[in-house]
């Protein structure tokens, strides 16, 4: 029994999907590295030295997705979904610690709603792809 190829969405449907999620995706993504900075700055009780090796750790992955993501690589969108996981888990422990607990649980939003904005917009963008190179 062969199974049939679903068909891709049109362009023009695409389209607007795509700029939806990219914006959501860099929306998502600043404003997550934001709050880890503003965090560890200024209600995080740490020493000096040890507060800029604990940011440095947390910023330095989404630096190095922070380029890809900006110019729009679908690939980049993609790792960013592996990546981000690492916050989500960040978050959920956070919210347990009552003193934490808004932290955590912003930290868990915005982890989740840039999994979802890039992991769709991974998908969207791969089937644009896909159809401007003439598959239907």
């Amino acid at each position: 029994m062969a199974r049939t190829a679903k068909p891709l969405p049109a362009l023009e449907w695409l389209q607007p999907r795509l700029r939806l999620s990219r914006a959501a995706t860099l929306i998502s993504f600043f404003a997550l590295a934001a709050l880890l900075l503003v965090w560890e700055l200024y209600f995080a009780n740490l020493p000096e030295r040890l507060l800029w090796v604990i940011i440095g750790v947390q910023l330095v992955p989404l630096a190095i997705l922070a380029p890809g993501l900006i110019l729009g690589n679908a690939r980049a969108h993609a790792w960013t979904c592996f990546v981000v996981n690492i916050y989500f888990i960040q978050g959920v422990l956070a919210s347990f610690d009552p003193s934490k607990a808004i932290y955590g649980w912003l930290l868990t939003a915005l982890s989740f709603s840039l999994f979802c904005a890039a992991l769709m917009y991974t998908r969207w963008r791969f089937q644009y792809e896909r159809k401007l190179a003439g598959e239907s």
